[in-house]
Protein backbone atom coordinates (compact mmCIF):
# COMPACT_ATOMS: atom_id res chain seq x y z
CA UNK A 1 0.00 0.00 0.00
CA UNK A 2 1.56 3.25 -0.99
CA UNK A 3 0.64 6.54 1.39
CA UNK A 4 0.78 9.96 -0.29
CA UNK A 5 1.52 12.82 2.03
CA UNK A 6 0.99 16.46 0.98
CA UNK A 7 3.05 19.12 2.82
CA UNK A 8 3.81 23.07 2.27
CA UNK A 9 0.04 24.85 1.74
CA UNK A 10 -0.97 27.49 4.00
CA UNK A 11 -2.51 31.47 2.49
CA UNK A 12 -0.33 33.56 0.56
CA UNK A 13 -1.33 36.59 -0.80
CA UNK A 14 -1.70 37.17 -5.00
CA UNK A 15 1.83 37.34 -6.28
CA UNK A 16 3.57 35.04 -3.64
CA UNK A 17 4.97 31.62 -3.85
CA UNK A 18 4.48 28.74 -2.29
CA UNK A 19 6.44 24.62 -2.32
CA UNK A 20 4.27 21.95 -1.97
CA UNK A 21 5.67 18.04 -0.75
CA UNK A 22 4.43 14.83 -1.39
CA UNK A 23 6.03 12.59 0.85
CA UNK A 24 5.90 8.57 -0.61
CA UNK A 25 5.77 5.71 1.66
CA UNK A 26 5.51 2.07 1.24
CA UNK A 27 7.01 2.12 -1.93
CA UNK A 28 9.61 3.93 -4.04
CA UNK A 29 8.38 6.87 -6.26
CA UNK A 30 11.16 6.23 -9.21
CA UNK A 31 8.93 4.04 -11.51
CA UNK A 32 6.02 6.08 -10.64
CA UNK A 33 4.41 9.33 -12.42
CA UNK A 34 2.89 11.84 -9.81
CA UNK A 35 0.94 14.09 -10.59
CA UNK A 36 -1.15 17.71 -9.16
CA UNK A 37 -4.17 18.30 -8.92
CA UNK A 38 -6.78 20.59 -7.17
CA UNK A 39 -10.23 21.52 -6.39
CA UNK A 40 -11.90 24.65 -5.39
CA UNK A 41 -15.19 24.81 -3.35
CA UNK A 42 -17.93 24.41 -6.09
CA UNK A 43 -15.62 23.06 -8.98
CA UNK A 44 -14.45 19.84 -10.21
CA UNK A 45 -10.86 18.83 -9.89
CA UNK A 46 -8.23 19.49 -12.04
CA UNK A 47 -5.04 18.22 -12.84
CA UNK A 48 -2.22 21.12 -12.54
CA UNK A 49 0.86 19.24 -13.62
CA UNK A 50 2.24 15.59 -13.84
CA UNK A 51 6.48 14.25 -14.06
CA UNK A 52 7.23 11.10 -15.35
CA UNK A 53 9.60 8.08 -14.06
CA UNK A 54 12.25 8.96 -16.57
CA UNK A 55 14.92 11.37 -15.82
CA UNK A 56 16.17 12.36 -18.93
CA UNK A 57 13.15 12.08 -20.97
CA UNK A 58 11.96 14.91 -23.52
CA UNK A 59 8.43 14.50 -22.40
CA UNK A 60 9.16 14.56 -18.91
CA UNK A 61 6.96 17.22 -17.44
CA UNK A 62 2.91 18.91 -17.77
CA UNK A 63 1.83 21.67 -17.00
CA UNK A 64 -1.97 22.93 -17.23
CA UNK A 65 -2.19 26.05 -19.56
CA UNK A 66 -3.55 28.06 -16.31
CA UNK A 67 -0.57 27.58 -14.38
CA UNK A 68 2.22 27.24 -17.11
CA UNK A 69 5.25 29.41 -16.67
CA UNK A 70 4.05 29.71 -12.98
CA UNK A 71 4.84 26.63 -11.44
CA UNK A 72 7.28 24.04 -11.26
CA UNK A 73 6.89 20.15 -10.61
CA UNK A 74 10.25 18.35 -9.65
CA UNK A 75 10.97 14.87 -8.24
CA UNK A 76 13.92 13.87 -5.53
CA UNK A 77 13.64 9.68 -5.72
CA UNK A 78 16.64 9.69 -3.60
CA UNK A 79 14.43 11.53 -1.18
CA UNK A 80 10.63 9.54 -2.42
CA UNK A 81 9.23 13.07 -2.61
CA UNK A 82 7.68 15.56 -5.47
CA UNK A 83 7.44 18.76 -5.69
CA UNK A 84 5.21 21.79 -6.97
CA UNK A 85 6.45 25.04 -6.45
CA UNK A 86 4.12 28.09 -7.11
CA UNK A 87 5.29 30.99 -8.02
CA UNK A 88 3.25 34.43 -9.15
CA UNK A 89 0.21 33.22 -7.40
CA UNK A 90 -3.69 34.49 -8.41
CA UNK A 91 -6.67 34.24 -6.15
CA UNK A 92 -7.69 31.58 -8.79
CA UNK A 93 -5.13 29.12 -7.33
CA UNK A 94 -6.92 28.86 -4.84
CA UNK A 95 -7.95 25.01 -3.76
CA UNK A 96 -6.85 22.11 -2.09
CA UNK A 97 -3.98 20.41 -3.64
CA UNK A 98 -3.62 16.51 -4.22
CA UNK A 99 -0.93 14.43 -5.03
CA UNK A 100 -1.20 11.19 -7.05
CA UNK A 101 0.53 8.21 -8.06
CA UNK A 102 0.02 6.16 -11.38
CA UNK A 103 1.99 2.57 -10.71
CA UNK A 104 3.25 2.61 -14.28
CA UNK A 105 6.22 2.30 -16.32
CA UNK A 106 6.56 5.17 -18.65
CA UNK A 107 2.90 6.39 -18.41
CA UNK A 108 3.52 9.28 -21.07
CA UNK A 109 0.05 10.06 -21.22
CA UNK A 110 0.34 11.80 -17.94
CA UNK A 111 3.23 14.27 -19.28
CA UNK A 112 2.08 14.53 -22.93
CA UNK A 113 -1.88 15.23 -22.51
CA UNK A 114 -2.01 15.94 -18.48
CA UNK A 115 -3.41 13.87 -15.70
CA UNK A 116 -6.57 12.31 -15.75
CA UNK A 117 -8.38 11.78 -11.94
CA UNK A 118 -9.12 7.96 -13.50
CA UNK A 119 -5.45 7.06 -14.30
CA UNK A 120 -4.26 7.78 -10.68
CA UNK A 121 -3.58 4.52 -8.30
CA UNK A 122 -3.40 6.41 -4.83
CA UNK A 123 -3.70 10.15 -3.10
CA UNK A 124 -2.90 11.56 -0.99
CA UNK A 125 -5.38 13.71 1.39
CA UNK A 126 -4.58 17.02 0.01
CA UNK A 127 -3.25 20.07 1.23
CA UNK A 128 -4.95 23.97 1.59
CA UNK A 129 -3.54 26.62 -0.62
CA UNK A 130 -5.28 30.19 -0.46
CA UNK A 131 -4.60 33.09 -2.27
CA UNK A 132 -6.06 36.11 -1.10
CA UNK A 133 -5.46 39.91 -0.50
Amino acid sequence: QVKLVESGGGSVQPGGSLRLSCAASGATLDHYSIAWFRQAPGKEREGVSCINDRDLSEHRTYYADSVKGRFIIDRNNAKNTVYLQMNSLKPDDTGVYYCAARAELLFDQCVTQGPREYDMDYWGKGTLVTVSS
